[in-house]
């Protein structure tokens, strides 16, 4: 029995990428699996998440696919996660996955009906809150999209200047702020139709 774990990080960011991370590992390996420690991203340093690569490369196969700003910003982000959630099943082929909830839990039937009409077989499919906590696979795949996201992230600047990219984050606005405040055009890296840049932009024009 193969089983596939999906997960994502940055779907509330302003600043980069979100990332679908999967994680496909044998029935047999899930021992080795969860002597690594792997769980939750977020429960987890940048240092050790960076650390379990290697490992998690040798116990499975992981893929990530990252979705740019400007995709986000031309399209529907449930939607283009979904479709990245179909093109990596289809890819690896999993006779069980299991997807960290992306939605509601009152919309999860609807979400897996839609899913797997999308599918050309029938795998085994759990989707739950949690799951990257609950269930190695779902952890082992936010591992590899947490650090794909951070590398992304890395690119632009020092974590300094720009912080977690999130719009909580009063460093990430005050970066995002600069933009605006010199008259100068936001980096690709920023998702514009975000709340977050009106409400600034709000404040360059009359704060």
């Amino acid at each position: 029995m193969r089983t596939l774990g999906l997960d994502e990080a940055g779907r509330g960011a302003v600043l980069g990428p979100l990332v679908v991370g999967a994680f496909l590992v044998e029935d047999a390996e899930l021992e080795r699996l969860r002597a690594t420690g792997v769980t939750d991203s977020k429960l987890l340093s940048a240092a050790r998440r960076e650390a379990l690569i290697e490992p998690l490369g040798t116990i499975g196969r992981w893929a990530v696919e990252p979705i740019e700003p400007a995709q986000i910003d031309d399209g529907n982000l449930n939607t283009l996660e979904e479709d990245a959630f179909v093109r990596l099943i289809l890819s690896l082929r999993p006779d069980r996955v299991i997807i960290d909830a992306p939605c509601n839990p009152r919309g999860i039937p609807a979400f897996c009906k839609r899913l797997l009409g999308r599918l050309d077989y029938a795998p085994a499919l759990v989707v739950e809150p949690k799951a990257d906590l609950n269930h190695l696979p779902c952890g082992a795949a936010s591992v590899f999209a947490k650090v794909h996201r951070d590398r992304a992230l890395r690119e632009l600047g020092p974590g300094a200047l720009l912080g977690s990219g999130y719009p909580s984050d009063p460093i990430t606005r005050a970066w995002i702020q600069g933009f605006l405040s010199r008259g100068e055009a936001l980096p690709s890296a920023v998702r514009r139709r975000w709340g977050t840049i009106g409400a600034l932009q709000q404040q360059s024009l009359f704060g």
